[in-house]
Protein backbone atom coordinates (compact mmCIF):
# COMPACT_ATOMS: atom_id res chain seq x y z
CA UNK A 1 0.00 0.00 0.00
CA UNK A 2 1.93 3.12 -1.44
CA UNK A 3 0.59 6.55 -1.34
CA UNK A 4 0.02 8.47 -4.36
CA UNK A 5 2.11 10.57 -4.74
CA UNK A 6 1.04 12.34 -8.04
CA UNK A 7 -0.29 15.66 -7.55
CA UNK A 8 -3.93 16.93 -7.54
CA UNK A 9 -4.76 20.15 -9.36
CA UNK A 10 -7.37 22.46 -7.06
CA UNK A 11 -10.29 20.20 -6.49
CA UNK A 12 -9.46 18.04 -9.73
CA UNK A 13 -12.76 17.83 -10.16
CA UNK A 14 -13.69 18.35 -13.95
CA UNK A 15 -17.56 19.43 -13.06
CA UNK A 16 -15.88 22.03 -11.35
CA UNK A 17 -12.81 23.09 -13.33
CA UNK A 18 -15.34 23.83 -16.27
CA UNK A 19 -17.04 26.33 -13.93
CA UNK A 20 -20.29 24.39 -12.98
CA UNK A 21 -22.16 24.92 -9.34
CA UNK A 22 -24.52 22.92 -8.16
CA UNK A 23 -26.84 26.30 -8.63
CA UNK A 24 -25.71 26.07 -12.43
CA UNK A 25 -26.21 22.49 -13.16
CA UNK A 26 -29.93 22.80 -11.79
CA UNK A 27 -30.46 25.90 -14.50
CA UNK A 28 -29.12 24.08 -17.46
CA UNK A 29 -31.37 20.55 -15.94
CA UNK A 30 -34.23 23.09 -16.50
CA UNK A 31 -34.95 22.14 -12.34
CA UNK A 32 -34.86 25.99 -11.25
CA UNK A 33 -38.24 26.46 -13.05
CA UNK A 34 -39.72 23.30 -11.47
CA UNK A 35 -38.99 23.50 -8.15
CA UNK A 36 -37.93 27.24 -7.23
CA UNK A 37 -41.38 28.37 -7.07
CA UNK A 38 -44.84 27.65 -5.96
CA UNK A 39 -47.65 25.86 -8.15
CA UNK A 40 -50.24 23.28 -6.86
CA UNK A 41 -54.07 22.76 -7.84
CA UNK A 42 -55.41 24.42 -4.88
CA UNK A 43 -54.83 27.84 -3.45
CA UNK A 44 -55.00 28.95 -0.04
CA UNK A 45 -55.77 32.64 0.99
CA UNK A 46 -54.76 32.65 4.27
CA UNK A 47 -52.54 30.19 6.01
CA UNK A 48 -53.45 29.42 9.48
CA UNK A 49 -50.45 27.69 11.84
CA UNK A 50 -51.04 24.19 12.82
CA UNK A 51 -53.13 23.97 9.18
CA UNK A 52 -52.21 20.38 8.04
CA UNK A 53 -53.27 17.05 9.79
CA UNK A 54 -50.10 15.35 9.60
CA UNK A 55 -48.54 14.06 12.82
CA UNK A 56 -45.00 12.68 12.23
CA UNK A 57 -41.58 14.31 12.78
CA UNK A 58 -40.61 16.85 10.81
CA UNK A 59 -38.09 14.93 8.67
CA UNK A 60 -34.51 17.79 7.94
CA UNK A 61 -32.31 16.73 5.22
CA UNK A 62 -28.86 17.75 5.90
CA UNK A 63 -26.82 17.48 2.00
CA UNK A 64 -23.32 17.84 2.66
CA UNK A 65 -22.49 18.66 -0.72
CA UNK A 66 -18.66 17.56 -1.95
CA UNK A 67 -18.53 14.24 -0.93
CA UNK A 68 -17.98 14.17 2.76
CA UNK A 69 -14.94 12.02 3.87
CA UNK A 70 -16.72 10.28 6.87
CA UNK A 71 -14.16 8.32 7.03
CA UNK A 72 -12.27 11.68 9.04
CA UNK A 73 -15.40 11.76 11.39
CA UNK A 74 -16.32 8.66 12.54
CA UNK A 75 -13.27 7.15 12.54
CA UNK A 76 -12.48 3.64 12.26
CA UNK A 77 -9.41 3.43 14.73
CA UNK A 78 -9.09 0.00 15.63
CA UNK A 79 -9.16 -1.16 12.02
CA UNK A 80 -5.35 -2.11 11.34
CA UNK A 81 -5.48 -0.50 8.00
CA UNK A 82 -7.14 2.93 8.39
CA UNK A 83 -3.75 4.39 9.85
CA UNK A 84 -2.06 2.62 6.74
CA UNK A 85 -3.98 4.22 3.90
CA UNK A 86 -4.15 7.31 5.74
CA UNK A 87 -0.13 8.09 6.89
CA UNK A 88 -0.41 11.40 6.75
CA UNK A 89 -4.00 13.09 7.25
CA UNK A 90 -5.41 9.80 9.03
CA UNK A 91 -6.71 10.85 12.60
CA UNK A 92 -4.75 9.02 15.57
CA UNK A 93 -6.58 6.66 18.02
CA UNK A 94 -5.14 8.57 20.97
CA UNK A 95 -7.11 12.26 19.58
CA UNK A 96 -10.50 10.58 19.31
CA UNK A 97 -13.56 10.50 21.71
CA UNK A 98 -13.99 6.50 22.03
CA UNK A 99 -17.35 5.46 20.69
CA UNK A 100 -17.03 1.88 20.60
CA UNK A 101 -14.82 -0.73 20.31
CA UNK A 102 -14.05 0.23 16.39
CA UNK A 103 -14.80 3.80 15.72
CA UNK A 104 -13.99 6.91 17.66
CA UNK A 105 -15.39 10.63 16.97
CA UNK A 106 -13.48 13.38 15.27
CA UNK A 107 -12.04 15.92 18.42
CA UNK A 108 -13.61 18.59 16.15
CA UNK A 109 -16.88 17.06 16.71
CA UNK A 110 -16.74 17.68 20.35
CA UNK A 111 -20.48 19.83 20.97
CA UNK A 112 -21.93 16.83 19.68
CA UNK A 113 -20.43 14.69 22.45
CA UNK A 114 -23.19 14.59 24.77
CA UNK A 115 -26.26 14.11 22.55
CA UNK A 116 -24.40 10.50 21.52
CA UNK A 117 -24.26 10.20 25.59
CA UNK A 118 -27.72 10.42 25.58
CA UNK A 119 -28.52 8.88 22.29
CA UNK A 120 -30.46 11.23 20.45
CA UNK A 121 -27.20 11.12 17.71
CA UNK A 122 -26.02 8.28 15.97
CA UNK A 123 -24.14 7.34 12.92
CA UNK A 124 -24.53 4.57 9.94
CA UNK A 125 -21.23 3.65 8.61
CA UNK A 126 -20.45 2.06 5.05
CA UNK A 127 -23.65 3.24 3.28
CA UNK A 128 -23.79 3.66 -0.25
CA UNK A 129 -26.01 3.51 -3.55
CA UNK A 130 -26.78 0.85 -5.72
CA UNK A 131 -25.10 2.28 -8.96
CA UNK A 132 -22.64 4.30 -7.45
CA UNK A 133 -20.27 6.78 -9.60
CA UNK A 134 -17.81 9.66 -8.99
CA UNK A 135 -18.89 12.33 -11.05
CA UNK A 136 -20.31 14.80 -8.40
CA UNK A 137 -23.63 15.84 -10.20
CA UNK A 138 -24.51 12.53 -11.83
CA UNK A 139 -24.33 10.79 -8.09
CA UNK A 140 -26.09 14.07 -6.75
CA UNK A 141 -28.79 13.64 -9.59
CA UNK A 142 -29.28 9.90 -8.56
CA UNK A 143 -29.29 10.28 -4.54
CA UNK A 144 -31.84 12.85 -5.07
CA UNK A 145 -33.57 11.08 -7.35
CA UNK A 146 -33.57 7.77 -5.69
CA UNK A 147 -34.77 5.22 -7.88
CA UNK A 148 -32.55 3.61 -9.55
CA UNK A 149 -33.05 1.42 -12.63
CA UNK A 150 -36.69 3.11 -12.80
CA UNK A 151 -38.04 5.58 -15.92
CA UNK A 152 -38.78 8.42 -12.79
CA UNK A 153 -37.36 11.52 -12.83
CA UNK A 154 -38.71 13.35 -9.98
CA UNK A 155 -36.72 13.54 -6.73
CA UNK A 156 -37.35 11.59 -3.62
CA UNK A 157 -38.71 14.22 -1.79
CA UNK A 158 -41.38 15.71 -4.10
CA UNK A 159 -43.10 11.97 -4.50
CA UNK A 160 -43.39 11.29 -0.78
CA UNK A 161 -45.05 14.72 -0.59
CA UNK A 162 -47.08 13.56 -3.24
CA UNK A 163 -48.36 11.17 -1.06
CA UNK A 164 -50.25 13.66 1.70
CA UNK A 165 -52.59 16.16 1.44
CA UNK A 166 -51.33 19.98 0.54
CA UNK A 167 -52.46 21.76 3.53
CA UNK A 168 -49.66 24.06 3.91
CA UNK A 169 -46.95 26.38 1.63
CA UNK A 170 -44.06 25.59 4.20
CA UNK A 171 -44.89 21.48 3.88
CA UNK A 172 -41.74 20.90 1.80
CA UNK A 173 -39.03 23.82 2.25
CA UNK A 174 -35.43 24.34 1.07
CA UNK A 175 -33.42 26.52 3.31
CA UNK A 176 -31.02 28.42 2.92
CA UNK A 177 -31.45 28.96 -0.94
CA UNK A 178 -33.44 30.27 -3.20
CA UNK A 179 -33.19 27.18 -5.29
CA UNK A 180 -33.99 23.68 -4.30
CA UNK A 181 -32.26 20.40 -4.35
CA UNK A 182 -33.43 17.96 -7.19
CA UNK A 183 -34.69 15.60 -4.51
CA UNK A 184 -38.03 18.35 -5.00
CA UNK A 185 -38.21 18.01 -8.45
CA UNK A 186 -41.93 17.40 -9.41
CA UNK A 187 -45.48 18.87 -9.77
CA UNK A 188 -45.38 18.75 -5.64
CA UNK A 189 -45.35 22.51 -4.22
CA UNK A 190 -42.60 23.63 -2.69
CA UNK A 191 -40.75 26.51 -1.10
CA UNK A 192 -37.33 27.50 -1.91
CA UNK A 193 -35.68 30.54 0.34
CA UNK A 194 -32.39 32.54 1.77
CA UNK A 195 -34.10 32.69 4.80
CA UNK A 196 -37.47 34.32 6.14
CA UNK A 197 -36.47 37.54 7.05
CA UNK A 198 -35.76 37.76 3.90
CA UNK A 199 -38.49 36.22 1.84
CA UNK A 200 -40.90 38.99 0.51
CA UNK A 201 -41.86 40.70 -2.17
CA UNK A 202 -39.11 42.97 -3.15
CA UNK A 203 -41.57 46.61 -3.89
CA UNK A 204 -43.40 45.30 -0.36
CA UNK A 205 -40.83 47.29 1.72
CA UNK A 206 -43.30 47.13 5.56
CA UNK A 207 -46.58 45.68 5.90
CA UNK A 208 -48.63 48.19 4.50
CA UNK A 209 -47.14 48.14 1.39
CA UNK A 210 -47.51 44.04 1.23
CA UNK A 211 -50.87 44.71 2.18
CA UNK A 212 -51.46 46.76 -1.50
CA UNK A 213 -49.46 44.71 -3.34
CA UNK A 214 -52.02 41.45 -1.90
CA UNK A 215 -55.01 43.74 -3.11
CA UNK A 216 -53.61 44.46 -6.12
CA UNK A 217 -52.10 41.11 -7.14
CA UNK A 218 -55.31 39.43 -6.13
CA UNK A 219 -57.32 41.67 -8.27
CA UNK A 220 -55.29 41.63 -11.15
CA UNK A 221 -55.50 37.46 -10.88
CA UNK A 222 -59.56 37.22 -10.13
CA UNK A 223 -60.59 34.62 -13.03
CA UNK A 224 -57.67 34.21 -14.25
CA UNK A 225 -56.96 30.39 -15.59
CA UNK A 226 -55.72 28.44 -12.42
CA UNK A 227 -52.89 27.40 -14.30
CA UNK A 228 -51.82 31.13 -13.42
CA UNK A 229 -53.78 32.59 -10.50
CA UNK A 230 -52.92 29.09 -8.09
CA UNK A 231 -49.64 30.22 -7.78
CA UNK A 232 -49.42 33.63 -7.30
CA UNK A 233 -52.17 33.49 -4.72
CA UNK A 234 -50.15 30.45 -2.98
CA UNK A 235 -46.99 32.92 -2.80
CA UNK A 236 -49.62 35.54 -1.22
CA UNK A 237 -50.90 33.04 1.26
CA UNK A 238 -46.37 32.16 2.12
CA UNK A 239 -45.80 35.78 2.33
CA UNK A 240 -48.27 36.44 4.72
CA UNK A 241 -47.00 33.81 7.47
CA UNK A 242 -43.68 34.63 6.67
CA UNK A 243 -44.43 37.80 7.65
CA UNK A 244 -46.50 36.59 11.08
CA UNK A 245 -43.42 34.91 11.80
CA UNK A 246 -40.86 37.69 11.40
CA UNK A 247 -43.76 40.37 12.81
CA UNK A 248 -43.43 38.38 16.06
CA UNK A 249 -39.89 39.68 16.93
CA UNK A 250 -36.34 38.98 17.53
CA UNK A 251 -36.52 35.26 17.43
CA UNK A 252 -33.96 33.82 20.53
CA UNK A 253 -32.83 30.76 20.25
CA UNK A 254 -34.27 28.86 23.70
CA UNK A 255 -32.03 26.93 26.32
CA UNK A 256 -28.89 28.61 25.49
CA UNK A 257 -28.18 27.93 22.38
CA UNK A 258 -25.98 29.93 20.13
CA UNK A 259 -26.20 29.23 16.93
CA UNK A 260 -22.57 29.43 14.55
CA UNK A 261 -22.86 33.02 12.24
CA UNK A 262 -22.78 31.30 8.93
CA UNK A 263 -25.11 30.17 6.19
CA UNK A 264 -25.53 26.77 7.97
CA UNK A 265 -26.13 28.00 11.20
CA UNK A 266 -28.85 31.11 9.64
CA UNK A 267 -30.46 27.90 8.00
CA UNK A 268 -31.07 25.40 11.08
CA UNK A 269 -32.13 28.52 13.03
CA UNK A 270 -34.74 29.26 10.82
CA UNK A 271 -35.40 25.90 10.33
CA UNK A 272 -36.20 25.76 13.99
CA UNK A 273 -37.98 28.67 13.62
CA UNK A 274 -40.36 27.28 11.31
CA UNK A 275 -41.05 23.57 13.32
CA UNK A 276 -41.54 26.51 16.45
CA UNK A 277 -44.47 28.19 14.46
CA UNK A 278 -45.96 25.29 13.50
CA UNK A 279 -46.42 26.25 9.79
CA UNK A 280 -47.14 22.86 8.47
CA UNK A 281 -43.58 22.00 8.14
CA UNK A 282 -42.81 18.36 7.08
CA UNK A 283 -39.83 18.18 5.14
CA UNK A 284 -36.72 20.37 5.64
CA UNK A 285 -33.79 20.47 3.40
CA UNK A 286 -30.37 22.31 3.72
CA UNK A 287 -27.27 22.30 2.58
CA UNK A 288 -23.81 22.45 3.52
CA UNK A 289 -20.98 22.12 1.10
CA UNK A 290 -17.44 22.56 0.48
CA UNK A 291 -16.40 19.04 1.35
CA UNK A 292 -14.53 18.08 -1.85
CA UNK A 293 -11.37 17.76 -0.16
CA UNK A 294 -8.68 16.59 -2.85
CA UNK A 295 -5.76 19.16 -1.51
CA UNK A 296 -4.92 20.39 2.01
CA UNK A 297 -7.41 18.70 4.56
CA UNK A 298 -5.33 19.17 6.94
CA UNK A 299 -5.05 16.78 10.27
CA UNK A 300 -6.28 16.34 13.22
CA UNK A 301 -4.86 19.64 14.78
CA UNK A 302 -6.18 22.09 12.06
CA UNK A 303 -7.46 22.74 8.52
CA UNK A 304 -10.22 22.21 6.33
CA UNK A 305 -11.39 19.00 7.71
CA UNK A 306 -11.19 20.44 11.23
CA UNK A 307 -12.86 23.98 10.55
CA UNK A 308 -15.84 21.87 8.59
CA UNK A 309 -16.50 19.27 11.23
CA UNK A 310 -16.26 22.60 14.07
CA UNK A 311 -18.42 24.39 12.19
CA UNK A 312 -21.03 21.13 11.25
CA UNK A 313 -20.74 19.92 14.78
CA UNK A 314 -21.54 23.34 16.84
CA UNK A 315 -24.64 23.96 14.43
CA UNK A 316 -26.43 20.70 15.05
CA UNK A 317 -25.43 20.83 18.75
CA UNK A 318 -26.80 24.22 18.68
CA UNK A 319 -30.55 23.32 16.70
CA UNK A 320 -30.77 20.56 19.31
CA UNK A 321 -30.41 22.60 22.23
CA UNK A 322 -32.85 25.08 20.80
CA UNK A 323 -35.21 22.97 19.64
CA UNK A 324 -34.76 20.69 23.80
CA UNK A 325 -35.60 17.41 24.44
CA UNK A 326 -39.37 17.56 23.37
CA UNK A 327 -39.24 19.51 20.39
CA UNK A 328 -36.75 16.91 19.18
CA UNK A 329 -39.11 14.03 20.19
CA UNK A 330 -40.39 15.09 17.02
CA UNK A 331 -37.59 15.79 14.95
CA UNK A 332 -35.42 13.35 12.75
CA UNK A 333 -32.56 15.17 10.95
CA UNK A 334 -30.32 12.78 8.75
CA UNK A 335 -27.35 13.78 7.09
CA UNK A 336 -26.81 12.61 2.71
CA UNK A 337 -23.53 13.03 0.71
CA UNK A 338 -23.39 12.30 -3.39
CA UNK A 339 -20.54 9.69 -1.88
CA UNK A 340 -17.57 9.08 0.61
CA UNK A 341 -14.26 9.47 -0.04
CA UNK A 342 -11.23 6.76 -1.27
CA UNK A 343 -9.44 5.15 1.62
CA UNK A 344 -5.58 6.07 0.48
CA UNK A 345 -4.66 9.68 0.81
CA UNK A 346 -3.82 11.13 -2.30
CA UNK A 347 0.06 13.25 -2.46
CA UNK A 348 -1.49 16.62 -2.30
CA UNK A 349 -2.82 15.58 1.68
CA UNK A 350 -6.26 15.27 0.69
CA UNK A 351 -8.74 12.12 -0.36
CA UNK A 352 -10.17 11.58 -3.69
CA UNK A 353 -14.00 10.44 -4.86
CA UNK A 354 -14.88 7.14 -3.48
CA UNK A 355 -18.05 5.71 -2.44
CA UNK A 356 -19.02 4.51 0.94
CA UNK A 357 -19.88 6.96 3.26
CA UNK A 358 -21.23 7.93 7.20
CA UNK A 359 -25.05 9.21 7.17
CA UNK A 360 -25.35 11.03 10.60
CA UNK A 361 -28.64 11.59 12.39
CA UNK A 362 -29.77 13.16 15.18
CA UNK A 363 -33.45 12.83 16.84
CA UNK A 364 -35.55 11.92 19.85
CA UNK A 365 -36.47 8.68 18.06
CA UNK A 366 -32.96 8.10 16.76
CA UNK A 367 -31.24 4.82 18.25
CA UNK A 368 -28.01 7.56 18.69
CA UNK A 369 -25.08 6.26 20.74
CA UNK A 370 -24.23 4.05 18.40
CA UNK A 371 -22.57 3.11 15.15
CA UNK A 372 -25.20 1.39 13.04
CA UNK A 373 -24.26 -0.46 9.83
CA UNK A 374 -22.00 -3.69 9.12
CA UNK A 375 -18.51 -2.81 8.74
CA UNK A 376 -16.40 -4.53 5.87
CA UNK A 377 -13.77 -3.63 6.76
CA UNK A 378 -10.07 -1.46 5.04
CA UNK A 379 -8.29 -4.66 3.82
CA UNK A 380 -7.43 -4.05 0.79
CA UNK A 381 -9.29 -7.43 -0.39
CA UNK A 382 -12.37 -5.86 0.88
CA UNK A 383 -12.28 -2.43 -0.88
CA UNK A 384 -14.77 -2.31 -3.78
CA UNK A 385 -12.21 -0.72 -6.74
CA UNK A 386 -9.99 1.23 -3.69
CA UNK A 387 -13.03 2.41 -1.87
CA UNK A 388 -15.24 1.56 1.11
CA UNK A 389 -18.00 -1.17 0.34
CA UNK A 390 -21.30 0.01 0.61
CA UNK A 391 -23.14 -2.49 3.00
CA UNK A 392 -26.19 -0.06 3.69
CA UNK A 393 -28.74 1.37 1.10
CA UNK A 394 -29.18 4.87 1.98
CA UNK A 395 -32.95 5.02 0.71
CA UNK A 396 -33.18 1.83 3.34
CA UNK A 397 -32.29 4.50 6.18
CA UNK A 398 -34.48 7.35 4.70
CA UNK A 399 -37.34 4.32 4.09
CA UNK A 400 -37.19 3.56 7.76
CA UNK A 401 -37.27 7.07 9.15
CA UNK A 402 -40.50 7.57 6.81
CA UNK A 403 -42.23 4.30 8.34
CA UNK A 404 -41.17 4.19 11.70
CA UNK A 405 -41.09 8.39 12.40
CA UNK A 406 -43.04 10.03 9.64
CA UNK A 407 -45.97 8.11 9.37
CA UNK A 408 -45.64 7.10 5.82
CA UNK A 409 -47.35 3.23 4.77
CA UNK A 410 -45.61 0.77 3.08
CA UNK A 411 -47.40 2.08 -0.05
CA UNK A 412 -46.45 5.23 -0.17
CA UNK A 413 -42.67 3.99 0.64
CA UNK A 414 -43.04 1.91 -2.47
CA UNK A 415 -43.62 4.94 -4.28
CA UNK A 416 -41.39 6.95 -3.27
CA UNK A 417 -38.20 4.49 -3.61
CA UNK A 418 -39.25 1.77 -6.19
CA UNK A 419 -37.89 -1.45 -6.04
CA UNK A 420 -35.97 -0.91 -2.75
CA UNK A 421 -36.93 -4.53 -1.17
CA UNK A 422 -37.59 -4.65 2.63
CA UNK A 423 -34.37 -4.43 4.33
CA UNK A 424 -34.12 -1.78 7.36
CA UNK A 425 -30.71 -1.11 9.17
CA UNK A 426 -33.22 -0.40 12.12
CA UNK A 427 -31.80 2.95 13.20
CA UNK A 428 -34.66 4.78 14.73
CA UNK A 429 -37.56 3.61 17.00
CA UNK A 430 -41.41 3.23 15.92
CA UNK A 431 -43.17 6.57 17.07
CA UNK A 432 -45.65 5.79 19.96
Amino acid sequence: MSTDETAITPCGCPDYERGMTRRSFLKRAGAAGLVAGIAHETAFSQLAFGAGPFTGDVLVVLSLRGGFDGLQAIVPAADPDYATWRPGVGIPANALWQLDATFGMHPAMVDLQPFWTDETFGAVHAVGMSEPNRSHFAAMEEMERAAPGSGLRTGWIDRLLGTRLHESEFQGVQMGSSLAASAFLGQTPELAMWSIDSFGLSAAYDDDELARWDTALRGLNDGAPGMLSEPALAALGALSVAAQITNAGTYLPANGAVYPDTDLGHALTDVARLIKADVGLEVAAVDYGDWDMHVDMGDVDGGWMVDHLSELSGALAAFATDMGTAGMAGVTLVSLTEFGRRIQENGSGGTDHGHGQVVLMMGGGVKGGQVHGQWPGLAEEDLVDGDLAATTDYRSILAEVLERRCGASAADVAGVFPDLGGDRPDVVQQLP
